[in-house]
C-alpha cells in the first residue's frame, strides 16, 4: 500500500474550486484500489464521509506562509489503528501507530500479554484509550519487521501533513 498524504490539496474533491488560505475544510482517508488516498472537501461539499473513508477531520486550509509540517490528529490515528484491526499485511504499521499513540498519551499501556493464538505469533500490547473507553491488542512486531521497507514512509504519511516529510 503506498500512502502519499502530506499536504492538503489545493481544490475541493466534489466541486473543484481552488480552497482559499484560512478556509474550513474537512479531510478523508479513503481506501481506494489496496492504497490510503487524502481528499480534501469545501464546507458545503461535504455530505459526509464517502463509503471507504477510514477516518475524517475538520481543519483550515493553511496559508501560504504558515503552510508547515504537522501532525495528524490523534483521533485519525486511532481511526486507523481501529481499521487496520486483524490485517495481518499492516500489523507493523498498526504497532507503530500504537506506539506514537503511547508517546502522545492518546492511550495508556494497560499490559503485555501473550497472544491470545496461542502465542506462536508472539506478545501483544494492550492499550485503552479513555476518550473512547476502549481497549486495544496490537501485535508486537520485531524490530525487523518494523523497519521493513515502506513501513517508514506509509508511517511518515499518516503521522505528517504539509512540507516533504
Amino acid at each position: 500500500m503506498d500512502l502519499k498524504l502530506h499536504r492538503p490539496h489545493a481544490v475541493c474533491a466534489t466541486t473543484g474550486r481552488a480552497f482559499a488560505a484560512g478556509e474550513p475544510m474537512v479531510s478523508a482517508l479513503v481506501r481506494s484500489q489496496g492504497r490510503i488516498d487524502r481528499c480534501d472537501y469545501t464546507l458545503d461539499a461535504w455530505s459526509g464521509p464517502p463509503a471507504d473513508a477510514l477516518a475524517w477531520w475538520r481543519s483550515t486550509y493553511p496559508a501560504a506562509a504558515t503552510a508547515g509540517v504537522t501532525l495528524a490528529p490523534a483521533e485519525v490515528l486511532l481511526d486507523v489503528v481501529e481499521e487496520l484491526d486483524g490485517s495481518d499485511t499492516d500489523a507493523a504499521l498498526r504497532y507503530l501507530l500504537a506506539l506514537e499513540l503511547l508517546r502522545r498519551r492518546a492511550v495508556r499501556l494497560v499490559e503485555r500479554a501473550e497472544d491470545a493464538g496461542g502465542g506462536c505469533a508472539g506478545r501483544e500490547l494492550v492499550v485503552a484509550c479513555r476518550r473512547r473507553d476502549r481497549e486495544y491488542r496490537v501485535r508486537e512486531v520485531p524490530a525487523g519487521e518494523a523497519a521493513a521497507p515502506g513501513v517508514e514512509q506509509r508511517l511518515a504519511a499518516l503521522l505528517w501533513s504539509g512540507g516533504a516529510a
